[in-house]
């Protein structure tokens, strides 16, 4: 009798097993073909992502390399595609390049690349930090105190390793303007920072000694 009722519920549960497949083939087949196509799509685009890195290294090189040999027809138009194609290694770089080879560019149009580098790149925290430091620092020759202070303030109200180095910007900046007592205040907090950059620590502490001495 045991085994009649083991064999009947052995039956039902594989009738009802049975019964689900039928009643949500099409919903099993659907999650089947996902199961197999989401690894599919995620490496297809590792892939094309690896492919595209590869191409923006070799066009930012070739530029490079053309700028060097005298051929500088474009290189600024390719700078600034790499810039607007907002690679977190390569946009960077396209941008340095233009700045520190002297590129007649409005300082309205370097601001902008800057901060399609800050807003609209995927960059780590810290080097999207040095990113706003080097916006700061060019700007410091022809920039406002205000503008200034509040390009700074994300590192300067952070822990940034390059909290120190803005602090001696401003530090630098108030005192090129003749305002002693507050670029005293911003060497001075470099010098109780406990990350603070111990190069950076030591020429504020020259300049205190210096330039605030009685």
């Amino acid at each position: 009798m045991n085994e009649d009722i083991s064999i009947i519920n052995a039956e039902t549960r594989k009738d009802k097993f049975i019964n689900f497949l039928l009643n949500n083939k099409k919903k099993l087949i659907i999650l089947l073909i996902g199961l197999i196509l989401i690894p599919i799509i995620f490496f297809s685009y590792e892939i094309y992502k690896a492919g595209q890195k590869e191409m923006l290294a070799e066009k930012y090189n070739s530029a490079v390399i053309n700028y060097k040999e005298g051929n500088e027809n474009n290189i600024k138009k390719i700078m600034k595609e790499i810039i607007n194609d907002k690679d977190k290694t390569y946009s960077p770089l396209a941008l340095y390049f233009l700045i520190d080879n002297d590129f007649k560019i409005s300082n309205e149009e370097i601001n902008k690349f800057f901060d399609i580098l800050i807003e609209n790149t995927k960059l780590e925290k810290e080097i999207r930090n040095l990113i706003i430091y080097k916006k700061a620092l060019f700007n410091s020759n022809f920039d406002n105190e205000s503008n200034l202070i509040k390009t700074l303030n994300p590192i300067i109200n952070s822990d940034s390793v390059w909290k120190s180095q803005a602090l001696y910007l401003l530090g630098e900046f108030f005192y090129s303007k003749n305002e002693k007592q507050k670029s005293k205040e911003f060497f001075e907090k470099i010098l109780l920072l406990e990350n603070s950059s111990p190069k950076i620590k030591l020429e504020a502490k020259k300049r205190i000694q210096r330039d605030f001495s009685d």
